[in-house]
């Protein structure tokens, strides 16, 4: 039993992005938040909240708003839910010259239109909402 064990599956980059939108949007995230290009896969498995996308090859995406470089690995992986994704895997914000790994996004619940990353060395970055809209 793997972790993508019961997972719903959608292949190619269409029906994929398609899938992580509606995710996002389900779980109150940003939309813009998953700037993924290339799809192989994306799958969730309702069960547990486990996420990942598969991506032919890394995307570096710069969040103009906040000026913020952030690097997505060929595989995304993480857990989530209601207005946060924890576990995560794939991910990398640019701190001065270093990648330091994204470990959980969360948005507040009433929102503030804030929304958090924790990196692994648990270190917390807050950032407008509106920076990670469809299309920032």
């Amino acid at each position: 039993m793997g972790e993508k064990e019961g997972g719903v599956v959608k292949k190619g980059h269409e029906e994929g992005l398609k899938m992580a939108v509606s995710l996002l949007e389900e779980f109150e995230l940003p939309l813009g938040l998953l700037p993924i290009a290339d799809v192989i896969e994306v799958g969730f498995v309702r069960s547990s909240g486990y996420m990942w996308i598969a991506q032919k090859k890394k995307v570096e995406h710069n969040f103009k708003m906040i000026s913020k470089l952030v690097s997505y690995g060929t595989e995304i992986t993480g857990y989530i839910q209601k207005k946060k994704i924890k576990k995560l895997k794939g991910v990398k914000a640019k701190e001065f010259m270093l990648w330091p790994p994204v470990g959980e996004i969360t948005t507040d619940d009433p929102p503030t239109g804030k929304i958090h990353f924790k990196s692994l060395a648990g270190i917390t970055k807050t950032f407008p909402v509106e920076a990670f809209a469809a299309g920032q």
